[in-house]
């Protein structure tokens, strides 16, 4: 198990490279940049991966999603600064994106996965400078907002 440093690291080391070149360092890319062996950036990928709702492409060490990134295409188009190239994890996690680049405009783009309408989100730090159409709204299948009888909305 990494040391909490190393992870730290590693953490900052990936989402750096995600966030300035749209894909994820190799492990043996990251071993480099971390100051570490082959084979613990290895572990420390899949260590980090373990501790995050982000995934391996299944049967490889290949980073396929690194919260709130998606570093393979996903229906949430990311684009910032008027730049393309990113996608994000999930709806959700789209939202995230805005806080890893502050004083950059982000717009997000996704169909409506119920009917295929555009979906258009645009921020800038922490405002939403606008939401196309004005009604959209998000679903999940988790609970999330804490208890039940504690969450707003229902």
């Amino acid at each position: 198990m990494a040391e909490i440093a190393e992870l730290d690291r590693a953490y900052a080391a990936i989402m750096k490279e995600v966030v300035e070149r749209g894909t994820a360092p190799h492990f043996t890319a990251l071993a480099k940049m971390i100051d570490v062996d082959i084979s613990a950036a290895k572990d420390i990928t899949h260590e980090l991966v373990g501790m995050t709702p982000g995934w391996v492409h299944p049967g490889t060490d290949y980073l396929a999603s690194f919260p709130p990134f998606n570093l393979q295409p996903t229906h949430y188009d990311v684009t910032i600064d008027g730049q393309g190239g990113w996608y994000a994890q999930c709806g959700f996690e789209a939202l995230a994106i805005r806080w890893l680049v502050p004083d950059k405009h982000v717009r997000i783009d996704a169909p409506c996965l119920c009917c295929g309408e555009p979906i258009s989100v645009e921020m800038h730090g922490d405002e939403i400078d606008s939401i196309s159409p004005e009604e959209a709204v998000g679903y999940t299948a988790q609970a999330v907002g804490g208890s039940a009888e504690d969450r707003p909305f229902r």
